[in-house]
């Protein structure tokens, strides 16, 4: 059986390495990315499964991110990891809808619950 592949995006490296250490341990294939530009070379070198996404990075957003995801042939779950204003405004933005959405600070255990539960079910996809 391939391993699922899950894409980390944000610009903050503790962040990315925590996540990346605690999937890599549940047997997940990991990607990392610090910007969008960055995101968009591995989405389409790696087509992963899943993407964890902060919404404010440099260059390019998360909500202009999710929007180009969206427009791809292949679908992929993504999951909005990012600070309580920021999710506020990802809430508000009815044309942007993420598959599930976490406020920072966020505990590990229900992201990683919910990306298993996602990943191994019929989960609504952009």
């Amino acid at each position: 059986m391939l391993k699922k592949k899950l894409l980390i995006v944000d610009d903050q490296y503790a962040i990315r390495k925590l996540l990346e250490e605690m999937f890599r341990s549940e047997d997940y294939e990991t990607f990392e990315a610090c910007n969008g530009e960055q995101a968009l070379q591995l989405l389409d070198k790696e087509a992963p499964d899943l993407v964890l996404l902060d919404m404010k990075m440099p260059g390019l957003s998360g909500l202009e991110l999710i929007d180009m995801i969206g427009q791809r042939e292949r679908k992929t779950i993504v999951v909005v990891i990012t600070a309580y204003k920021e999710l506020e405004l990802v809430q508000r933005t009815n044309q942007f809808e993420p598959t599930m959405e976490f406020a920072k600070p966020f505990d590990i255990y229900e992201v990683k619950d919910a990306v298993r539960d996602l990943l191994h079910m019929d989960a609504v996809v952009i």
